[in-house]
């Protein structure tokens, strides 16, 4: 019963939310985007644009510390994904506390720790799936090591994380249907996990039973009802992920993503069922499985209804199954898996999912 729980120092969610962000900023902005921009319009005065065209990269977040010192920015704002929510997060953090992202990367850095508070740092997703918004990790890319690799620490939780869900009402359906995977990736992985608390717990239960009411109709039809329950649960992933960990999902998702050109999201949903079926077996609280099944229903059935696709169609070889395996038991999010996976066992996940 011993835990600590910790979050953005302040979440305002709600339709039409994002009006209020002007009376939320004082000082001059770098805003964070995707490139093309999004037909969103915000009224901020003296910003400055930062695009970010696909994974957010470690070469991408010394460009926008560049900029943002060049243009003398004192505050960051994010308007996007979870890629542009990163790249946002690891700037603002950075531009106070010095040096390279290089140095305060795992894995393939230094691993430094985040010291200091970084600038004022606002998140604004536009996707239903990362929970990238309340969470204290920035996911980089590093192409030279063609893996993806964490910086995290308290620092870089947001000061404000402001979640508007019809701004997820333009979604096409196949990336509604791989954030919103992600999102229920990041309530069943915290819930499961060897870290997890009543805190997440609780968070846990509310979000997958708004998955699983709602990620379908959002898949199918867009309701803005169905829309802003995905939009709540994956704000939930967000928070039980920071404070319970993930799994074996994750660990996987993290060296694939390094390798092949694949979204994230669509990553998780190929590995969820899986994953799933193979800690249920083996974990010690199989009645929390038993739980998610209540909860969520099959997750076999709901993947095949929304169109998931398989490992192998994102051009992931057998042959690179002891690579993948390799990187994966070495990845940060393994260590809440609520059991320690063999190689051979998480042979048998690729396989399944290929």
């Amino acid at each position: 019963m011993n835990f600590e729980f910790t979050t953005a120092a302040r979440i305002i969610f709600g339709p039409g939310k994002l009006k209020e962000l002007g009376s939320l900023v004082k000082g001059r902005i770098l805003l964070v985007q995707p490139k093309p921009a999004l037909p969103v319009k915000v009224s901020l005065p003296e910003c400055v644009p930062f695009s970010v065209t696909g994974e957010p990269t470690v070469q991408l977040v010394r460009d926008g510390m560049a900029l943002a010192r060049q243009e003398r920015c004192d505050v960051v704002v994010s308007l996007g994904g979870g890629s542009v929510i990163d790249t946002g997060k690891a700037i603002a953090a950075l531009l106070t506390n010095g040096g390279d992202p290089l140095d305060y990367v795992e894995v393939v850095g230094k691993g430094q720790a985040i010291t200091k508070p970084g600038v004022p740092f606002i998140a604004i997703p536009t996707t239903a799936g990362t929970g990238a918004e309340v969470t204290r990790n920035a996911v980089l890319f590093s192409p030279e090591h063609h893996v993806k690799v964490s910086l995290r620490g308290q620092h870089l939780l947001a000061r404000v994380a402001l979640v508007d869900p019809e701004l997820t009402h333009g979604l096409p359906p196949a990336v509604t249907a791989s954030t919103g995977l992600d999102a229920l990736t990041q309530l069943i992985e915290p819930f499961v996990s060897c870290k997890a608390n009543p805190l997440t717990d609780a968070i846990c239960r509310e979000g997958m039973m708004r998955v699983a009411r709602s990620l379908r109709r959002a898949f199918e039809t867009g309701a803005p009802d169905a829309r802003a329950d995905m939009a709540l649960a994956s704000l939930f992933g967000g928070l039980a992920l920071a404070n319970a960990g993930l799994g074996a999902v994750h660990g996987f998702a993290a060296p694939l993503g390094g390798m092949y050109d694949a979204p994230h999201g669509a990553l998780c949903a190929a590995l969820l069922p899986a994953v799933f079926a193979m800690n249920a077996r083996l974990a010690p609280n199989r009645e929390r499985f038993d739980e998610v099944r209540r909860l969520t229903g099959d997750l076999p059935e709901l993947c095949l209804a929304l169109g998931v696709k398989r490992l192998r169609e994102f051009g992931v070889r057998r042959a690179e199954f002891p690579v993948i395996i390799e990187k994966a038991a070495a990845a940060s999010s393994m260590k809440g898996n609520p059991v320690a996976l063999t190689p051979a066992q998480l042979g048998e996940i690729l396989e399944q999912a290929w």
